[in-house]
């Protein structure tokens, strides 16, 4: 495997691994922004009300995207098994 292959593969890595955890990072971000604004107008402060929040959009985004993310990593690795099948061809 040359380096431009090592960095095209590492490069595909980074996405994929972007693309799986964005939906779950990005929905949890904003529960916890909604939450964080509601507790600051309403002066409550307890820690349960942003990690219950937090928890449920985490186990909905995972039920709604979870089938796409395992496809794309499925499909990640199929390809990495081919390629070093292949003898470590280029992407």
């Amino acid at each position: 495997m040359d380096d431009t292959s090592l960095l095209a593969l590492a490069d595909r890595m980074l996405w994929v691994t972007a693309l799986v955890a964005a939906p779950v990072l990005l929905a949890s971000l904003a529960v916890g922004l909604v939450v964080g604004i509601v507790q600051a107008a309403t002066s409550v402060n307890e820690q349960t009300l942003t990690f219950v929040p937090k928890l449920m959009i985490t186990a909905l985004v995972l039920v709604l995207f979870g089938g796409a993310m395992m496809a794309l990593v499925g499909d990640f690795t199929k390809d990495i098994f081919d390629q070093i099948a292949q003898g470590g061809g280029a992407a």
